[in-house]
C-alpha cells in the first residue's frame, strides 16, 4: 500500500475517495497499541465515522461497508480491538500484536476512547459518530455517555448487556441524548434487546430499526453475508445518516 501511494503520488495522480490508509497505530491510555485504518472523505471537515466490531472480528468486518460511507461523505476509521480474532480476514493486528483476544469486553473501552482521540486530533472541527457491532455496539453507549460533548450521534448493531455489569448498557444510555440509530438481527430475542435499550434513551432522535432480513452485527451490512437483506438495511442507515447532515 506504501509503494502504491508512492507510484501515484511519483505520477502526479490523486488517489480514489475512500482508498484506506496503510494500517496506523493508535496508544490507548494503558500503553495497548490499537491498529486502524482510516478512509478519507473529500472533505476534512466532513463528519467522521468510527467503527467498531464484533467478537472474534476486527476492522476487515468494515472492508465493503467503509467505502459506502465515504461514498455518502463521511471520513472513516475502523480499528483492531483488543477483543477480536479471525471472522474476517486479514485478521485483528491488535490481537497479534498482543498475542492473545482479551476476554473482558468492559477492558476494550480504552481502544474505542483512543479512536474518538484521533477523531479530534485528525478532524478537529468534524462531528463525530460512534458505531458499534455486537459487543461494541454495547460499549457505544458507554462511550457516549461519559464524552457526551464529543459525540454526535450512534449507530449500535445488535446492542445487548454484552458487559460484566449486566445493567451497565441500559444505566449508559438512559444518559444517550443525541441521534441514536438501532439495528438489531431478525431475531426474536435480539428485537427484545434492542427495544429495551432504546426505550430508556431520551435522545428526541432515535430509530429502532427491525429488519424482516437481518443478521447480527454490522455484518448484515455485507451482502456477502446478508445477500437478501443488506441492501434494505442499507437504506435505513443511509436514511438515517442523511438526516444528521440535514441538522448541521
Amino acid at each position: 500500500m506504501i509503494l502504491l501511494a508512492a507510484l501515484i503520488a511519483g505520477l502526479g495522480l490523486v488517489p480514489p475517495l475512500g482508498t484506506p490508509s496503510p494500517s496506523i497505530e493508535l496508544i490507548a491510555s494503558d500503553g495497548v497499541h490499537i491498529f486502524a485504518q482510516s478512509h478519507d472523505a473529500a472533505s476534512p471537515r466532513a463528519p467522521v465515522i468510527l467503527l467498531f466490531h464484533q467478537a472474534g472480528s476486527s476492522k476487515s468486518e468494515y472492508a465493503t461497508i467503509a467505502p459506502r460511507l465515504v461514498d455518502l461523505g463521511f471520513n472513516v476509521l475502523a480499528i483492531d480491538q483488543r477483543s477480536g480474532g479471525d471472522l474476517y480476514q486479514p485478521q485483528n493486528e491488535t490481537v497479534l500484536h498482543l498475542g492473545h483476544s482479551v476476554a473482558g469486553y468492559d477492558d476494550v473501552l480504552p481502544d474505542l476512547e483512543a479512536a474518538l482521540d484521533w477523531a479530534r486530533r485528525a478532524h478537529p472541527t468534524s462531528p463525530v459518530y460512534v458505531w458499534g457491532s455486537s459487543y461494541s455496539a454495547a460499549l457505544v453507549f458507554v462511550l457516549a455517555a461519559k464524552h457526551s460533548k464529543e459525540i454526535a450521534a450512534v449507530l449500535a448493531f445488535s446492542p445487548g448487556e454484552y458487559l460484566g455489569d449486566k445493567s451497565a448498557v441500559h444505566r449508559a444510555a438512559a444518559h444517550v441524548r443525541v441521534p441514536v440509530f438501532i439495528d438489531s438481527a431478525a431475531d426474536p430475542s435480539e428485537i427484545a434487546a434492542a427495544k429495551s435499550i432504546f426505550d430508556v434513551i431520551p435522545s428526541k432522535q432515535k430509530k429502532l430499526y427491525v429488519p424482516k432480513i437481518g443478521i447480527h452485527g454490522s455484518s448484515t451490512l455485507r451482502s456477502d453475508r446478508d445477500p437478501g437483506g443488506s441492501e434494505q438495511n442499507w437504506t435505513q442507515v443511509t436514511r438515517f445518516l442523511r438526516s444528521l447532515n440535514q441538522g448541521r
